[in-house]
């Protein structure tokens, strides 16, 4: 047993002296390795850059100074609970004018406006268009200081153009994304129960921080005011909404030059896209190439009420679908053709005022009809 013993005893030793001198020479192996190749670029060497990558450098680099990244910090008008919020922000004017989202600046107490050049100054509300969410705040900064950013035409859009956002999502701020324009004319909700049409649709990737910075064009053009995604994790989807620049330049000269946006009214409401269905088609013998706004409820008092236009009426069940067979339904406004909802809310709030006449070709019993039709004021 004794012997048994020791030699367990010696055997352990051995062991350890053995894995010693493996240990041993491995970390002597490894001292003694060359040390490693690597291929190192000449210090004047540059990667070819491609047309697009300069024209986007050279995008960036001339449009960011016009961007701002804003920090809001404000109280809730219900629950008076003290919030902080972020968004993004470009310069309109040398006199200091900026234009953001309207919950962006929403119940803001204090507003904190950064520049690209490290300048840090506050901001005062000018006005708030809660319809359209946009809002024009103004900064006491010198002239030589402010970058105005361009605003392009948002007529001339088209889908597949190339489109570049700079912003600060999750206050990452001057971050410049790319993607294209995936939809023009689509309809959105403003911060009322009035909805904002001719919208820009845009993969671009735009996140929480983005709202109220600029959708650009390769001519470095303002086209679009990033305002809204569809996420259900609140981060870019590929399905962001930018407000139209032609929308954006005639709200903000309203809200600088009178402190709010008279919005001309007419008086109609339709369902969420306004379009005519094919049960429709069916029961009431329309072309099934037909495109127009299908007049669901005439506002009592209101102008189209004046004018003569009637609520959608006489439904019957066509294939266990409830369908009016008597409607009017908008074909155009002003000779401009009327497919959707979005198109006669992008034309109203664009290119006409309360108190202005305008004429809709309305298809009525089977037959085009003009009707005129003197616009009021948004309620």
């Amino acid at each position: 047993m004794f012997l048994k013993r020791i030699g367990v005893i010696l055997a352990a030793m051995l062991l350890v002296a053995f894995g010693f001198a493996l240990g041993t020479a491995l970390i002597t192996s490894n001292a003694s390795r060359a040390p490693l190749e690597i291929q190192v670029a000449p210090s004047d060497a540059q990667a070819p850059i491609t047309e697009t990558e300069r024209l986007f450098a050279e995008i960036y680099n001339r449009v960011s100074p016009s961007v701002v990244s804003i920090n809001v910090r404000g109280r809730e008008s219900s629950t008076l609970q003290v919030f902080t919020s972020s968004g993004t922000g470009f310069v309109l004017d040398k006199n200091g004018y900026i234009v953001t989202n309207n919950h962006v600046v929403d119940g803001a107490v204090e507003i904190e406006v950064n520049f690209l050049d490290g300048t840090l100054t506050s901001g005062e509300i000018v006005g708030l268009d809660p319809d359209s969410d946009l809002a024009v705040l103004k900064v006491d900064v010198p002239a030589d200081r402010l970058f105005p950013a361009t605003i392009g035409d948002s007529d001339q859009l088209f889908i597949g153009q190339t489109v570049l956002a700079i912003g600060s999502p999750f206050n990452q701020r001057w971050t410049m994304t790319s993607g294209i324009v995936s939809a023009l004319g689509r309809t959105i909700q403003g911060l009322t129960q009035f909805t904002v049409g001719g919208v820009i649709q845009t993969d671009t990737a735009i996140n929480p921080g983005n709202s109220g910075g600029p959708l650009l064009n390769l001519r470095g053009e303002v086209i679009g005011v990033n305002s809204q995604i569809i996420s259900q994790t609140r981060s870019n989807s590929g399905i962001g909404f930018a407000v139209p620049s032609n929308l954006v330049k005639r709200v903000a000269n309203e809200l600088v030059t009178s402190g709010r946006v008279n919005y001309s009214y007419l008086g109609i409401s339709s369902n969420s896209e306004g379009g005519i269905t094919l049960r429709m088609i069916e029961a009431l013998g329309i072309p099934n190439n037909m495109r127009g706004v299908v007049v669901e409820t005439v506002t009592e008092g209101g102008p189209a009420a004046q004018a003569g236009l009637r609520s959608a009426s006489n439904p019957r069940s066509v294939r266990g679908q409830r369908v009016n067979t008597s409607v009017d339904i908008i074909t155009a406004i002003d000779g401009q053709p009327v497919h959707d909802m979005s198109a006669l809310v992008s034309y109203l709030a664009s290119n006409t005022r309360p108190g202005q006449t305008v004429n809709l070709t309305v298809w009525r019993g089977g037959q085009t009809i003009n009707i005129p039709v003197v616009l009021g004021a948004r309620p």
